[in-house]
């Protein structure tokens, strides 16, 4: 598949991802590991090399970062190793210990590295995909006011797409996203929000399906995945609706439906970041319809089928005001109907 990022073929189908993964992080016989205390500096300008196999662990990548970042004057010899940065994996998911990474699979978030820097680390540090400038903000919208104008992270090098991957009952679903303009939610041991789908869909499935703020379309797929014969997916952001357009076509497979037709690419969507009125960004047809709209989550019960009560899944940005999260359901409930939870 074509990344719609950087044109490459960095994004695999649900399928070929999935049959790389029971060995994609696991070392070979001859792999080396060495733990570093991320509180302390590099104890010295050294890092090794990659395996035969072409893994290296992830401290040892680090410690290759570091040094770049030291020569290049972005780090200072006594920082922590820690203030290189986070990383994201990729694919993520939730691991028991620490990876040996192939290359291509690390996407570095970093306050300290410039553009130069990063440029440098992506042509020296095989392990690498892509290096984002980070900010105290969270990329994307962050408030329920859709007026203020969203902030989002710098891609300085490299490509920021990648997956994670989640379990369902049903098997696993892949979720791609472009990590510079979504914000971060790392899959988390016991994936609470999954099973709290699950729970709400049941088994049998429920006839519809509604993932209101969703984000890069975890919520809304787990549902198809399950077997919802109806499936909305929204959100106002116009790389969250994109992405969950795109991520409905990456686990078609998976899915009862024959064809996905995408409406509105990335570069179309960029030119109406948010908006309140509901686009249709994708369909997904055969025995299970899948929509994907990009809007304001208060008016899409305007183009929800009639005649049929859905279960809404709200997972909303801000949690944390009871009174205010009760206000949400309360008003979606007057008008749309049928069943809602905050997962």
């Amino acid at each position: 598949m074509k990344c719609p990022v950087c044109g490459m073929d960095c994004v695999q189908s649900a399928k070929d991802i999935l049959a790389t993964l029971p060995v994609f992080f696991q070392p070979c016989p001859r792999c080396s590991m060495r733990s570093l205390d991320k509180r302390a500096p590099l104890p010295s300008l050294e890092y090794a090399p990659l395996c035969s196999c072409g893994k290296r662990f992830i401290d040892e990548v680090f410690a290759h970062i570091y040094v770049i970042m030291v020569e290049e004057g972005d780090l200072m010899p006594v920082d922590p190793l820690f203030a290189v940065g986070s990383p994201l994996v990729h694919p993520g998911y939730a691991m028991d210990r620490p990876p040996f990474l192939p290359a291509k699979s690390l996407v570095l978030l970093t306050m300290k590295a410039s553009k130069k820097t990063a440029e440098r680390l992506i042509g020296e540090v095989p392990e690498l995909r892509g290096v984002v400038k980070t900010g105290n903000f969270v990329p994307g919208i962050a408030s329920p006011d859709l007026n203020s104008v969203p902030r989002v992270y710098e891609l300085l090098a490299g490509c920021d797409v990648r997956a994670d991957i989640f379990p369902l009952r049903t098997g696993p679903l892949v979720i791609y996203k472009q990590q510079s303009l979504i914000h971060i939610e790392f899959p988390r041991s016991g994936y609470p929000k999954i099973r709290s789908v699950e729970q709400h869909v049941g088994n049998p499935p429920v006839q519809l399906f509604v993932d209101a703020c969703c984000g890069v379309g975890t919520l809304g797929l787990t549902a198809a995945c399950l077997g919802t014969p109806r499936v909305v997916m929204n959100d106002a952001w116009y790389a969250s609706a994109f992405w969950s357009a795109f991520n409905l076509e990456v686990n078609r497979e998976y899915l009862k439906i024959d064809h996905v037709k995408i409406f509105e690419q990335l570069s179309d969507l960029q030119k109406h970041p948010v908006i309140r009125d509901q686009i249709k960004i994708a369909e997904g047809c055969g025995d299970q319809i899948v929509e994907v709209y990009q809007g304001d989550f208060h008016e899409l019960p305007a183009v929800l089928p009639r005649g049929i009560a859905p279960v809404t899944a709200l997972d909303l940005f801000d949690k944390s005001d009871p009174a205010a999260t009760g206000k949400i359901r309360r008003e979606w409930l007057s008008r749309a109907g049928g069943e809602v939870f905050i997962p």
